[in-house]
């Protein structure tokens, strides 16, 4: 008889937790970095959820020595599955979510797919995080003889398999020991994109996705970069933070460091390819969506009126072409942009080392 599927990180959602206020949604505040343990912490910004108008305030801490930025206190399980779980009757500011899915447009992906052309067609491609697999399906375009499989904490990467966009599906996260046990030393690339500022841990997930390549494979990461500029002009209103949802940034120059330290050899990094042209155009749909009448919303006890309604529809109607001016901008400054310190992103492909001869 087989052994029963172990329970994932994410069944916690069918029962949502209360929004705010109790101890199931925080854990205690830390004092240190969670990435190299410093005590010297600055904060950056508190924030409600602008993007989804649920309740709470949210925190954001980052490491005076490595720079480290992260969410403190962090959201428990509870909280995050709360937040990250679609709510029936939720608003929903389309603006917003036009400008957030310009990171994950088929170009987008074709272009990080074109990155590993260098190193040869791969047997076996692991994407993590992979969602509904979009990635794998523009990546097979040039890899066409790749087996490719993905892990998400959701039943999205069921569906996936279902429609022929990955071969194996795993629901879990790759640090769960039955998914680690399954993808151990398997794959010749493992791609992490905008997945680790997600984790609960991103460390941990970096060592998963070296354990699951094959010696001499490659690991591909894309990440956001706290030391943006955008991050500082804009503060709570530049769209990368996410709040909530957004867990940790890490600076390229801690993901070096550690994946020199595990003896990968870092084969091509930088800001130019991974930078995301949407940081006016996110931050004018947040303050647009925030400037106009509340949206309704099932926690909150009392329902905005039908006139209330219409209002705020129309405004963010009437205001679309100010979130189409600031994204015909990105577009333009992207060329000189992914070159200086505005470059909102980072991508680094390491080679996991193979053992030495003896």
């Amino acid at each position: 008889m087989s052994a029963p599927t172990p329970p994932t990180a994410h069944a916690s959602a069918a029962a949502g937790p209360a929004p705010h206020g109790s101890a199931r949604v925080h854990e205690p505040r830390r004092e240190d970095c969670p990435w190299c343990g410093s005590t010297r912490l600055r904060n950056r910004l508190r924030t409600g959820d602008l993007r989804r108008h649920r309740p709470g305030l949210f925190t954001v801490d980052a490491c005076r020595d490595c720079g480290h930025t992260f969410q403190n206190p962090r959201l428990t399980a509870e909280g995050l599955a709360f937040h990250r779980r679609a709510v029936r009757g939720a608003p929903r500011d389309p603006a917003t979510e036009r400008v957030l899915a310009l990171r994950t447009t088929p170009q987008r992906h074709r272009c990080t797919a074109r990155a590993m052309l260098r190193f040869g067609e791969p047997e076996s491609w692991l994407d993590v995080g992979t969602g509904l697999a979009r990635f794998p399906q523009a990546a097979r375009e040039f890899f066409p003889y790749t087996s490719f499989d993905g892990t998400d904490l959701t039943a999205r990467v069921e569906r996936a398999r279902t429609l022929g966009r990955v071969e194996e599906a795993h629901v879990g996260a790759l640090t769960d020991p039955w998914v680690a046990a399954r993808v151990a030393a398997r794959y010749d690339v493992v791609s992490l994109l905008h997945h680790l500022e997600h984790t609960t841990d991103p460390r941990a997930e970096l060592h998963a996705a070296l354990d699951a390549l094959r010696p001499g494979g490659h690991l591909l990461v894309e990440t956001l970069d706290p030391r943006c500029a955008f991050a500082a002009l804009f503060g709570r209103w530049w769209l990368p933070y996410d709040q909530p949802r957004r867990l940790h940034l890490l600076p390229p120059s801690n993901l070096r460091a550690e994946l020199r330290a595990h003896g990968c050899e870092i084969v091509a990094a930088g800001h130019r390819a991974a930078h995301v042209p949407y940081d006016l155009a996110g931050a004018t749909a947040l303050a647009l969506s925030h400037a106009l009448p509340a949206p309704d919303a099932p926690w909150r006890a009392v329902p905005s009126t039908p006139f209330r309604r219409y209002l705020r529809a129309v405004l963010l109607r009437a205001g679309t072409p100010l979130v189409v001016a600031a994204a015909l901008a990105d577009l333009a400054l992207a060329p000189v942009a992914r070159h200086t310190p505005f470059a909102n992103a980072h991508r680094i492909i390491a080679r996991k080392p193979k053992p030495a001869r003896r």
